[in-house]
């Protein structure tokens, strides 16, 4: 019995110890292009001297959603018509890719169009109306969006997908429109546009894909004669969501979360005003963010106020302006893969997945004219993975949909800067950055156990220590 005892003892303190000291499986990524979100041998715990990045699982924060990026009109149809179509999925969603876990799908027409702009409720005379829906139909994106959609799902079942509308129907707007133009404020809009979002929800549902949340309109404080786009008010997206679109999806048993805003961190006070409703914001589960403007840490003061309701950002383009690896590195992690979710994001989301060699296609619009996608697809077949899906690959191949960030080091603008999660399967994930001109002897501490590694400069290194 003695014996039994002392096995069974001994098998709990040991277990712990050899989970204890693992190896850290390591991806680094340097500013010179030496490596790109190459594998290096995995780490063995050691001692010495070295600027410590501590992980305190102890120190709990937000559950993470995922890391991706936007399936646009343009994106799906180059992935869709490429002869390596399946070799690109497998990149970018693929566990042997980067295993994206997040996409934000357009609802409609958007700046990147592949076909000319539509809605899925469009009239032959936007001077008519549907207020009953009896036109709306998603068969356009039936040609290519889903496939690429649904391929994505099987390569990797666990995948969220958000939705977001650049445009109502022409025909509920003052313009009459899908370019520019304001949503109408009627009541009998409103409601169709409430109709509108469920039916679509109720749509994909019945092709197999879940819509996890949408936002209520794409940057609504820009207008756009050159692609869709619809101004929105605050008071507008209030009132919409406390009297139409939240009682309609409650009534018709639809969980798909709301999300507001969509826009710019030097807006605040739009989704401010609408948080501060509390007949509307008990139908709102967040607010969405976009890089284009303000303090990349505006979110986290947005958490202090409304501490229950979630922070997603949903959108930051790459473009052919980032041509310096070093700066975009240092930028990108500082202020995007490593400071959004500091600043309590539940999602980091770039913009186009993949896009052709001339930015596009761009079929009957015309805004950003040199904006990247996470991949460039080109006319001979052939694919090539930019910067961007560094970034993102340096994120989903550690981070699991799921995961809880947890408490890690901050150095200083300047200096080494970290984030940290654990895994539902217990493995914990850190991603550090060094934006120094000078090589780094770090020493990142897991449970008690301390990973020398030599950090290069301007490289950004993901650890992983696997349960």
């Amino acid at each position: 019995m003695k014996r039994i005892l002392a096995i069974y003892i001994c098998f709990g303190v040991c277990s712990s110890f050899l989970f204890n000291n693992g190896p850290l499986e390591v991806y680094v990524t340097c500013g010179d292009g030496s490596k790109k979100l190459s594998p290096e041998p995995s780490l063995n715990s050691g001692s010495g001297s070295g600027t410590r990045i501590n992980v305190d699982r102890s120190k709990r924060y937000q559950t993470m959603d995922g890391f991706g990026a936007a399936l646009t009109n343009s994106a799906a149809y180059v992935i869709y018509h490429s002869p390596r179509r399946h070799e690109i999925m497998r990149s970018l969603f693929g566990w042997n890719g980067i295993g994206i876990s997040y996409v934000r799908l357009t609802m409609g027409g958007s700046d990147f169009q592949a076909v000319n702009a539509y809605t899925y409720d469009d009239l032959p005379d936007n001077n008519q109306n549907d207020f009953g829906m009896n036109r709306f139909s998603i068969d356009k994106d039936k040609a290519f969006v889903i496939p690429i959609l649904k391929e994505a799902l099987t390569l990797n079942p666990k995948l969220k997908v958000m939705a977001t509308p650049w445009s109502a129907p022409a025909w509920m707007k003052n313009n009459k429109n899908l370019f520019g133009g304001d949503f109408n404020s009627g009541s009998q809009y409103q409601e169709a546009y409430a109709s509108y979002f469920v039916k679509f929800i109720q749509a994909y549902a019945s092709e197999g894909i879940k819509i996890e949340a949408i936002t209520v309109q794409n940057e609504p404080l820009h207008k756009s004669d050159s692609y869709p786009t619809m101004g929105m008010s605050w008071q507008l997206e209030r009132d919409f969501i406390k009297y139409h679109l939240g009682p309609k999806f409650r009534s018709n048993g639809i969980n798909t979360k709301i999300l507001i805003f969509d826009h710019n961190w030097d807006l605040k006070d739009y989704p401010e005003h609408i948080m501060s409703d509390s007949s509307a914001a008990q139908y709102i589960d967040g607010s969405a963010w976009h890089c284009y403007g303000g303090r990349h840490d505006t979110p986290e003061s947005f958490h202090n106020k409304f501490p229950s309701k979630n922070i997603y950002f949903t959108e930051c383009s790459g473009g052919d302006w980032d041509t310096n690896y070093y700066d975009g590195i240092v930028w990108n992690f500082r202020i995007l893969m490593i400071g959004q979710p500091r600043s309590w994001a539940k999602s980091v989301l770039l913009f186009n997945l993949a896009l052709d060699d001339n930015h596009g296609p761009r079929q009957g619009v015309s805004g950003c004219k040199d904006c990247r996608g996470v991949l460039t697809v080109h006319g001979d077949g052939s694919f090539t993975k930019n910067f961007e899906y560094m970034y993102i690959g340096h994120m989903s191949k550690v981070v699991q949909p799921g995961a809880v960030r947890v408490d890690s080091s901050w150095l200083g603008w300047d200096s080494l800067q970290s984030v940290a999660f654990e895994n539902p399967d217990r493995s914990v994930a850190a991603v550090v950055l060094n934006p120094t001109a000078s090589d780094q002897q770090i020493h990142v501490d897991i449970d008690g156990t301390s990973y020398p590694y030599n950090l290069k400069a301007h490289c950004v290194a993901s650890f992983l220590k696997r349960h």
